[in-house]
């Protein structure tokens, strides 16, 4: 599993095919995710228990409706000629691609947690095109960054409606 991880950090496409073919590495790419979620709640300087707790379920509900959302775009609004794909092949690749989320740890830096943060994001959403783009089979990055770019959007607007108004 390490040697998987190291290769999405590296936006090797061939592990990206790899792991949408092999349908065991299902449960690897779910473990990427809690463990994300979990150094993500770590670094939070005043993240208690229960707030790790919840990041990392929320991390695995976020994980499941964003491969449920890039399948429905990727596969019914914006197919290639060639998608073939289904729900876990998508999800597989889409848990790999999280791997780079283990350097969030490095956000809780002062002064540079920030830029850490930010080359980290952009790192992970390379990776995120690189996965659609190998899972849905498409010849075109383009399409692939539509379909990221397209279901970003109710993404967003379901994290927003699960996590609710902020309390003060």
């Amino acid at each position: 599993m390490l040697n998987r991880m190291i290769r999405a950090i590296k936006l090797d496409p061939t592990l990206y095919e790899e792991v949408e073919a092999d349908r065991t590495a299902t449960t690897q790419a779910m473990v990427i995710v809690a463990l994300v979620a979990l150094v993500t709640g770590i670094a939070a300087a005043d993240a208690g228990f229960a707030f790790v707790v919840w990041g990392i379920l929320f991390g695995l509900l976020g994980w499941a409706a964003w491969a449920s959302i890039t399948y429905f775009v990727g596969t019914r609004l914006i197919p290639e000629q060639n998608t073939r794909a289904d729900w876990g092949q998508m999800a597989r690749g889409l848990g790999f691609a999280q791997s780079v989320g283990f350097l969030r740890v490095f956000g809780a830096l002062p002064v540079i947690g920030w830029v850490v943060l930010l080359i980290v994001t952009i790192w992970q959403a390379a990776a995120m095109v690189i996965a659609v783009r190998q899972a849905l089979d498409y010849t075109s990055t383009l399409r692939a960054l539509a379909v990221v770019l397209i279901g970003g959007v109710p993404y967003v607007v379901l994290l927003l409606l699960i996590a609710g108004p902020e309390v003060d």
